[in-house]
């Protein structure tokens, strides 16, 4: 039928296509090598296992990620179409305990883009992007050593919600945010928004560190003054009323004695106080 037609036409113009992705994006992202699957098990986990080879940033979109990964080993659910799923491969001179704020740095690239969109997000420590409360978007950040010219490699996986399905939803087994609005948007337009912000903020981060950084996320935290509880593998680690974050990236917590406490991000969660 003509609806089918017309559904069939929007899915042509918006696949993805590395140099419809480049066509978009700003000439200070080069150089910039895009590749675009149309399905693997993981991106972050494809690059990383290239990291001993690659010579310069590396983005690899996939059409559909069967075995997608969050952070402390947790999957990265999504269906065919429902999300953007992608990983940009970084270099850095610094080695991997400098880069503690990179997380953040990501979270703050994100939420200028989506801005840019019209998505206005918040920002839950130490990766997660929210909307209305619910998780829009996720990043895990991953490095490697492995190459020949003593870099630090940051694998940078970030997965998109665009549209959620009741199944999927059930199977994620949290609720989770969707910016629907944006499926009509061409995809390699809307990717190439994402990759300018996040290599403009990456390059700052590289010269400048985290500090700059600092104002613009806390103004976006999404649990500012709140009481949260700091978990370690499930367990509670600590408790208190979140202040914001440091310099390094780490969470300030104030706890009842008025004590504030920098938190690591590591593998621990923050939750709210129900």
């Amino acid at each position: 039928n003509d609806d089918a037609k017309i559904c069939a036409m929007i899915e042509i113009d918006h696949s993805l296509h590395p140099k419809k992705i480049a066509s978009h994006c700003a000439s200070y992202t080069q150089p910039l090598t895009i590749e675009v699957v149309a399905q693997t098990g993981s991106t972050n986990s494809d690059l990383l296992a290239r990291t001993a080879t690659l010579t310069h940033p590396t983005l690899l979109v996939t059409e559909t990620q069967t075995a997608g990964r969050g952070r402390a080993g947790r999957s990265w659910l999504s269906a065919p179409g429902s999300s953007l799923t992608f990983s940009l491969a970084w270099p850095f001179t610094e080695v991997s305990h400098a880069l503690l704020g990179l997380p953040l740095v990501v979270g703050v690239a994100l939420a200028d883009a989506l801005r840019e969109v019209g998505v206005i997000v918040q920002l839950k420590w130490p990766n997660d992007v929210l909307r209305e409360g619910k998780k829009l978007a996720g990043v895990l950040i991953e490095t490697s050593n492995q190459n020949q010219f003593n870099l630090t490699w940051a694998i940078i996986g970030i997965g998109l919600n665009l549209r959620i399905s009741e199944q999927l939803e059930q199977q994620i087994g949290q609720p989770v945010a969707e910016a629907t609005w944006l499926v009509q948007m061409d995809r390699n337009q809307l990717l190439a928004v994402l990759i300018n912000h996040l290599i403009a903020c990456l390059k700052q981060f590289a010269t400048s560190g985290f500090t700059p950084f600092i104002s613009t996320w806390n103004a976006l935290h999404a649990y500012a003054g709140q009481a949260v509880r700091i978990l370690d593998q499930g367990q509670m680690m600590r408790e208190g009323t979140a202040i914001g974050v440091d310099q390094s990236g780490c969470l300030l917590l104030q706890d009842k004695h008025g004590a504030i406490w920098p938190i690591m991000a590591g593998d621990v969660s923050l939750r709210p106080f129900e």
